[in-house]
């Protein structure tokens, strides 16, 4: 029984497993559409969205909460990820403030034709 047990493991082991979820959430950042299997989008959508509202909660706070988060969305992105937690802070979260939850979409494509994999294609809503 699964009881307890959070998460997707992807068939990876644990590092391989963070990285790509680092990478596939600074992607998703970036470009803004990301287009990917549906169990890796399922496993990066809530911390995507727990970022987006991590810096969504500091937009009115003072100049130390809001350093304190940028610190802690750079911890939890990983190495090289000062552009990326800037255009979080700075473009994404602003454009959320009216919306309660639900940054992120779901687009179903159909399946791969190499193995059959369910496709989707995971954004950004815009708002």
């Amino acid at each position: 029984m699964r009881h307890q047990i959070k998460g997707y493991r992807l068939n990876r082991n644990m590092g391989h497993r963070t990285s790509m979820r680092r990478t596939m959430i600074k992607q998703l950042f970036e470009h803004e559409k990301i287009k990917t299997t549906l169990a890796k989008a399922k496993s990066i959508q809530p911390d995507a969205e727990k970022l987006i509202t991590l810096a969504k909660n500091v937009l009115k706070e003072d100049e130390i909460l809001q350093v304190n988060a940028r610190r802690s969305a750079a911890a939890q992105l990983g190495n090289n990820s000062g552009e990326i937690v800037k255009k979080l802070f700075d473009d994404i979260a602003p454009r959320f403030t009216s919306r309660k939850g639900g940054y992120t979409r779901l687009l179903k494509l159909g399946p791969r034709q190499g193995d059959n994999a369910e496709m989707v294609v995971l954004e950004l809503v815009a708002e």
